[in-house]
């Protein structure tokens, strides 16, 4: 698998754990002018902006130690213009990390959701 490959399948491979969280996808893949964000899901009072790192080798360090300072303000920056932008959201907001492991058939060895795993200070 090619890495757009194993991003795809990694969203797919998240929302499908989130749902079986009891988390609520609203939107996926939205796009601003600041970035992209992978899901947009609610879970009970927050409304949660979902990252989804996927890798098939940990040679470089495991999925979620591969988002950089400059990637968490653009996340940060992308949810507050979906705030801007949208009504009728709950009043509480985070935003989650879902570190996905698959092998090289795309095969999953481990899938972790990380809560609030990204603040704004």
């Amino acid at each position: 698998m090619n890495r757009q490959e194993t991003g795809k399948l990694g969203e797919k491979l998240a929302q499908k754990f989130l749902k079986r969280k009891g988390y609520h996808i609203r939107e996926t893949d939205f796009r601003c002018r600041m970035g992209e964000i992978d899901i947009v899901a609610q879970q009970k009072d927050y409304l949660v902006f979902v990252e989804v790192r996927t890798k098939s080798s940990l040679d470089f360090g495991t999925p979620e130690e591969s988002i950089t300072q400059s990637k968490k303000g653009k996340l940060i920056a992308s949810a507050l213009t979906y705030i801007s932008t949208h009504q009728n959201l709950p009043p509480l907001w985070r935003i989650d990390v879902v570190a996905i492991e698959v092998d090289q058939k795309g095969k999953t060895k481990r899938i972790e959701l990380i809560e609030n795993a990204i603040s704004q200070s």
